[in-house]
């Protein structure tokens, strides 16, 4: 059973980079130890000062295949973000034609990235006005979640819904949302209990939005 050994003096480790090896059998990590530790191996690859990592995941990358593959398609969104140490992308389901919004479309995609693909990839699901009969079947195809925009996205295959619908079905959704200029009121719009819920929330608009939280949830990594 052949044994792949990574070296590299900067391997990330429980937050710190540091000399190390880790040993890949079967494309499974199998052990991970520090420089002395390490015995005579055949199959060695030695990175040097180069950083080894565990692989990121990017949840939110528009694709565009199908329909837009000028914009940007599998094959080369998908090398790009292994360039990147990026090895496992969630794709959007606007800017393709058709959006990912119904069980056909969802498949015409899938279809789309066989063979092309240099990191792993998934799928969100699209809900949009007159959609609703299709999520379920969506999520049993196998989308990791469900996106949405209260305003216009900026293509027209993929239209605005309203939270006091979507709500009503006690999902959790992904939504993402320009507020329409003026609803949030006035003031620095990152100071806290500074934005106010707009009333197209509806009940909804209970949950206060604030930025700096949001903010704090993203930490630079380096």
């Amino acid at each position: 059973m052949s044994t792949l050994v990574i070296r590299s003096r900067r391997i990330l480790i429980e937050g710190e980079l540091r000399p190390a090896w880790i040993a890949v059998r079967n494309g499974v990590i199998a052990a991970i130890g520090g420089p002395e530790e390490l015995g005579r191996t055949n199959d060695l690859c030695d990175f040097g000062d180069a950083v080894v990592m565990p692989g990121l995941v990017d949840t939110h990358v528009h694709i565009n295949e199908p329909g837009r593959t000028d914009w940007e398609g599998f094959a080369t969104a998908t090398r790009a973000a292994a360039a990147g140490g990026v090895t496992t992308v969630i794709e959007m389901p606007l800017n393709s034609i058709p959006a990912t919004t119904t069980v056909e479309a969802y498949r015409l995609k899938a279809a789309a990235a066989e063979g092309k693909l240099a990191v792993d990839v998934g799928f969100w699901g699209g809900v949009v006005p007159g959609n609703t009969a299709e999520l379920r079947g969506l999520h049993e195809a196998g989308v990791f979640g469900f996106k949405c925009f209260l305003v216009p996205s900026g293509v027209p295959e993929f239209a605005a819904d309203r939270l006091p619908v979507l709500g009503r079905r006690r999902r959790w959704l992904l939504c993402s949302s320009l507020c329409p200029a003026g609803s949030l009121g006035g003031g620095d719009p990152l100071a806290p209990g500074s934005a106010q819920p707009p009333r197209w929330l509806g009940g909804l608009g209970q949950v206060r939005l604030r930025a700096r939280p949001h903010l704090s949830l993203r930490p630079a990594l380096f």
